[in-house]
């Protein structure tokens, strides 16, 4: 791949976020990690509306594997960290941390695949020229 894209996202641990024992809901952090992927391509200048309604492709979750290594608990300021680490014709590789900030302790890691989709019929796609230019630094 060409130039290594990091990109980091603030994120506070919010009441609605946590469960009855007082720490953040396991399936949140997936929710924390799509917010850091989202802002991550934001930045690149790659909105997703404009990616469907452009290019015609949506990009989608193909697959994880996460690691849960510390809770996170109500009102923890978080940094969430996307890093692509691999393109392919048609995929996107993220690898994915979520640290407490006030101590720099590892909440969880995840390595994402993301499938770029053709919009109308939701079948897998090249990602488009241009959007690999920019990932490849060009």
């Amino acid at each position: 791949m060409g130039k290594q894209i990091e990109f980091t996202w603030p994120v506070r641990v919010y009441y609605e976020d946590t469960d009855a024992g007082g720490v953040v809901y396991y399936a949140n952090y997936l929710k924390f990690l799509e917010r850091a992927r989202t802002e991550c391509l934001r930045e690149l200048g790659f909105e997703q509306d404009q990616l469907k309604q452009e290019y015609g492709i949506i990009f989608a979750v193909h697959g994880l594997s996460i690691q849960y290594q510390k809770p996170a608990v109500f009102n923890d300021a978080l940094t969430v960290t996307a890093e692509i680490v691999d393109t392919g014709k048609a995929r996107l590789t993220f690898k994915q941390m979520i640290t407490r900030d006030k101590d720099n302790t590892r909440i969880c890691s995840a390595e994402v695949v993301i499938a770029c989709l053709n919009a109308e019929k939701f079948s897998p796609t090249r990602i488009p020229a241009q959007i690999l230019e920019v990932l490849h630094g060009s």
